[in-house]
Order: structure tokens, then C-alpha cells, then sequence
């Protein structure tokens, strides 16, 4: 989270009568929401008695400088996406900074019972995703092209490594760019029973070449279930979207590249961090291995 205080009950309530109208505030909660936003699920009762329970995401100072824009952005993704009917929020209102949602069922799965169950289903969902015509978002960005490299490259994650490669390679030309969620991983998506019920966090979301999610999506997957996860998510993205996997090797390390200068950042439990070096490390390793290859 962002170490900011609580949403206040004044400013919830103020957001709510802009949609609802003589709606009355029962309570609130904090939700985890990663360390972008400030995220507070709110439960109301309507004038004529129906209780309602609704998500209110307060945007960063970060987000907010890079796209004063972003709650109307991630409200319009919401909508054309809601509207295609896959599983993610309806939008209820934005304004500058902050963004209302409905509340959907389900929680994060780190560990979930069924994984190959949970990697079948997040590879149909990105399917299904990228198999919407982006004619729809064309208000949205393209990717952004990597940041310049830093005075003190992150070399406990191989940051000179993947620049040079990245360097070396030509920018692959998408033949069909497709909107992106542009952060695919565990903490954002909402499961239930077994189920995937909501893809949440729209607000990196952009256009651009498919593999951009898959990369990444592959690099949490292994992160957090492993490698036989990671081949199995690959295989069905696949089967199911008929993408060409040619330079998947590239994306991976734009992926990778994320990461760096930034992990040792999120307070991990040591135990954990040190897995996610060590899966990273192989994750890189693999991609450069590709690469040479070809």
C-alpha cells in the first residue's frame, strides 16, 4: 500500500452521492491493492433500503504524474471490456485521482489447489482479451518503450545483461497489437470455488504486441508456481490464441526487465525474495539461452 491514511468517511460518502444519490455509508475496509493505490471497499444502503457494496481506488502521486488522466482511462477500459463481457469490474464513476467500482466476489490465489485449473483459465482469459479489436481503445497509449538504463544498473537481477540483449535485438514489429492488461499476475486476479471471477487493476493497461502479458504473465508463474506452471500457461496461450510464439524470448526479457531496481523495494518475506531472485535468474538464463539459438 501506499502509507497513506485511510480513506475518510466524508470523502467516501462525497464520492458515492455523485452515482448514488442519498445513498447512506454502513462501512468500509481496506483491500489490498499493491503499491500504486490506495483501494477501500465500501458497503452502502440505497434510499429504498437495498444494501450495495462497491470498491473505491484512490490513485498514487506517481501514477497521477505520469497520467494526471488515469482514473477516466481505466473507467473507459472498464466499461468497453465489461461491456465485451469478461470478468472484470463495472465502472460507476471516476473522477481526477480516484475511480468507483463495483465489488466483486473472490480473492487472490498464491497458492491455489487446482493450479493447472487456474493456468488454463488465465490463458483463456488473456485469449479472449487480446481477441477483442483494439479499434475499441484506441484512446489507450502504446507500450512504452523500456526506461534508459540507470546510473547503477540492479545487477543482483542481471540488469546489464538483459539491456544488452534488448540492445542487440530489434524491437519486434506487433502484426497485431491488442489491448493489454500490462500487469498480469496473481494478486490481480480475483478466484472463487475454483473459479476466476474478475481480472482487477486496469491502470497500466495500454496497446501493443500480445506477448507483452504473456512475458509477464509467465514471469509470475513462475514466480509463484513454478516452471511446470510457466510451460503449461505457455501451451495453452498458444493453442487457444494462435499467436506466434517466435520472439516470446524478447518479451520475456522486457519482463524481466521490469523487475529490476524495484524488488528489493516491495518489503518481501526474505524467504520469498530470495526464491523470486533465484526464479528470476532462471528466467533470464532461459530467455538469452533462446535467443542464441535462433
Amino acid at each position: 500500500m501506499l502509507g497513506q491514511a485511510a480513506a475518510t468517511p466524508t470523502n467516501l460518502t462525497r464520492l458515492i452521492h455523485h452515482f448514488r444519490s442519498g445513498a447512506l455509508l454502513v462501512r468500509s475496509w481496506p483491500l489490498a491493492g499493491g503499491v500504486s493505490a490506495r483501494v477501500t471497499a465500501v458497503e452502502i444502503r440505497l434510499a429504498h433500503g437495498q444494501a450495495e457494496r462497491l470498491v473505491v481506488r484512490e490513485y498514487g502521486a506517481r501514477d497521477l504524474q505520469a497520467n494526471p488522466d488515469i482514473a477516466r482511462q481505466e473507467f473507459r477500459v472498464l466499461r468497453a471490456l465489461h461491456a465485451a463481457h469478461l470478468p472484470v469490474p463495472q465502472p460507476h464513476y471516476f473522477e481526477t485521482g480516484a475511480l468507483v467500482t463495483e465489488f466483486m466476489e473472490g480473492q487472490p490465489e498464491f497458492e491455489p489447489a487446482d493450479g493447472a485449473s487456474c493456468v488454463r483459465q488465465m490463458a483463456a482469459f488473456l485469449a479472449r482479451l487480446h481477441a477483442i479489436p483494439p479499434t475499441r481503445f484506441s484512446f489507450l497509449r502504446p507500450l512504452a518503450l523500456p526506461s534508459p538504463c540507470p546510473r547503477q544498473p540492479d545487477e543482483s537481477l542481471s540488469e546489464s545483461r538483459i539491456r544488452d540483449a534488448l540492445n542487440r535485438l530489434d524491437t519486434p514489429l506487433s502484426t497485431r497489437p491488442v489491448v493489454l492488461h500490462g500487469d498480469v499476475w496473481p494478486g490481480n486476479i480475483l478466484w472463487s470455488g475454483g473459479r476466476l471471477t474478475a481480472v482487477i487493476d486496469w491502470e497500466d493497461a495500454a496497446r501493443g504486441d500480445p506477448l507483452a502479458d504473456v512475458g509477464n504473465a509467465r514471469l509470475e508463474l513462475l514466480f509463484f508456481l513454478g516452471v511446470k506452471a510457466l510451460h503449461a500457461f505457455t501451451s495453452e496461450y498458444a493453442v487457444l490464441s494462435g499467436a506466434n510464439m517466435t520472439v516470446l524470448p524478447h518479451w520475456d526479457l522486457r519482463a524481466a526487465l521490469r523487475l529490476c531496481g524495484r524488488l528489493g523495494d516491495w518489503g518481501l518475506e526474505q524467504g520469498l525474495e530470495r526464491q523470486m531472485r533465484q526464479r528470476h535468474q532462471e528466467f533470464v538464463d532461459g530467455a538469452l539461452e533462446q535467443i542464441q539459438q535462433t
